[in-house]
């Protein structure tokens, strides 16, 4: 506590919820490097922090500050420049089971992924607006941006599966695949799908569409704002690593192939060219 991920990737205003304790001491409270863009350098570097939680509790030479309910202060440095700053203000439960970041400078990044821009089309402002939602802590607003885009593409999506299937899969995935296209509503079609992804759009067993369909389902209404931020964020990041993995795997897919052609050409090259010595 903190770690990478909430420093890097968090918004402002979500609670990170952590499976164990934080330590009852500022001074005890990890410092984890960071790697993210300096605008010096111009490119993403290493941050090292530099000041101590503690620093805005001092009082008497005293560093063993407890930790509950403390909003506490993260400078962070380019280890590169060692000019640039990134600076982290984190409010700490009283109860130390989360943490919260209340505020940041430079500004939390409103940037697009580029695969999930690429599958949104037209309709990528979706996921802007949803990002800006989600950085100043309007959990609904940012749910209903993301539930917008799933029903967006999820058609598009669907259709870029059968790539990364083959034989009896295949034929499973295409047969419910076409069943999809006899309904408009996106959690009917994630039903009929969902138990047929491939392995490896379903890391250590998880499975990304089934929980798309499980945060649609619940809807807008049944939910907190703070409830809506938490299922927003999962909501994104399950299209974004779906949109990545995708991707990546039909690339992979589409250079073995041309791989595969290079080497049966010059192998047929092989056969003819003692053909044409012989005669």
């Amino acid at each position: 506590m903190p770690d990478r991920k909430f420093l890097q990737e968090f918004p402002l205003y979500r609670k990170f919820k952590l499976a164990f304790f934080i330590p009852n001491r500022l001074d005890e409270i990890d410092k984890p490097p960071i790697k993210m863009f300096c605008d010096n350098c111009k490119t993403d570097q290493t941050f090292a922090m530099t000041n101590e939680y503690f620093n805005e509790y001092f009082s008497r030479g005293y560093s063993n500050i407890p930790s509950h309910g403390k909003i506490v202060r993260a400078e962070y440095t380019c280890l590169h420049c060692k000019e640039f700053n990134r600076t982290f203000f984190i409010q700490i439960d009283k109860n130390l089971n989360w943490i919260m970041k209340v505020g940041q400078f430079p500004a939390w990044t409103i940037a697009g992924n580029p695969q999930i821009e690429t599958l949104l089309g037209q309709h990528k402002e979706y996921l802007k607006r949803g990002l800006i939602c989600e950085s100043q802590g309007f959990g609904i607003g940012a749910f209903a941006y993301y539930r917008r885009i799933v029903e967006e593409v999820i058609d598009k999506l669907l259709d870029l599966i059968p790539r990364l299937l083959s034989g009896s899969e295949l034929a499973q995935f295409k047969d419910a695949l076409d069943k999809t296209k006899t309904t408009h509503v996106t959690s009917e079609k994630i039903e009929l799908v969902k138990d047929l992804l491939p392995q490896i759009l379903r890391p250590n067993n998880t499975n990304p569409l089934k929980l798309l369909h499980e945060a649609l389902s619940e809807g807008l209404h049944a939910q907190s704002e703070e409830e809506c931020l938490e299922s927003a964020g999962a909501v994104r990041e399950t299209l974004v690593f779906l949109a990545n993995q995708i991707a990546a795997s039909s690339e992979a897919s589409d250079t073995y192939l041309e791989s595969v052609q290079v080497l049966l050409e010059r192998k047929q090259k092989r056969v003819v060219e003692p053909k044409k010595a012989s005669e």
